[in-house]
């Protein structure tokens, strides 16, 4: 038996997209939209934790280590790189950030006002490629960063990804029984292309599998 030293961060969950890394977090005051609300609020909020954690050695890199006000997203795997998400609610920034291995740092790819954004409901980074997004309360899915798109969705509609001109959302239904779809938009003005019985699931090597 290996024992990981993740100082207290007992799930670790693998990183979409690598079949080498993990990641695991404390989320000390909730999730993201919940320190934002505890921060607008006036009430402290706690920093959170965040670790990645390599395998098949195990060797745990905690890259960010926060400061008052600062709070950590979900990370995504890019490019052959983690990239990180953190809000700095002081700051009113939005903080993307790579994650060098090798070295133990960070450097900052974007740095984004958070103004941008109604609140950090479902903020989050997707990949690939790429992107900053956001799926609000009003059936309405954003695209923030590096371009921004609007789109209209139904409900129970969920982001998967994106591909060339083409954006792959889930849908699911109870009717009486229930159901998925997955939905083929067109990634410039939104309609539905296409629509395709089955559940999609993402492999942690990034294959994509529909299941029917």
């Amino acid at each position: 038996m290996k024992r990981i030293i993740t100082n207290g961060i007992a799930d670790l969950e693998p990183l979409a997209g690598s079949s080498e890394w993990y990641w695991g977090a404390d989320y000390a005051s909730g999730d993201l939209y919940e320190a934002e609300e505890l921060f607008r609020s006036g009430h402290p909020i706690q920093k959170n934790r965040l670790v990645l954690v390599h395998r098949p050695e195990g060797t745990v890199h905690e890259p960010v280590r926060t400061e008052s006000g600062q709070y950590l997203g979900r990370p995504v795997y890019h490019d052959g790189q983690v990239i990180l998400l953190l809000v700095d609610f002081p700051k009113e920034e939005i903080n993307i950030l790579t994650f060098h291995e090798t070295a133990g740092t960070t450097e900052p790819l974007a740095v984004l006002p958070l103004s941008i954004v109604e609140d950090c409901y479902n903020l989050r980074l997707e990949a690939p490629p790429l992107m900053l997004t956001r799926s609000a309360h009003d059936n309405k899915f954003q695209i923030l960063w590096p371009e921004r798109r609007d789109f209209a969705i139904e409900d129970h509609e969920f982001f998967e990804f994106l591909e060339e001109n083409r954006l792959y959302t889930t849908v699911w239904y109870e009717d009486p029984d229930y159901r998925e779809e997955v939905l083929v938009r067109d990634y410039e003005t939104g309609e539905v292309l296409e629509r395709i019985p089955g559940s999609l699931r993402q492999m942690t090597d990034g294959q994509r599998w529909l299941l029917v």
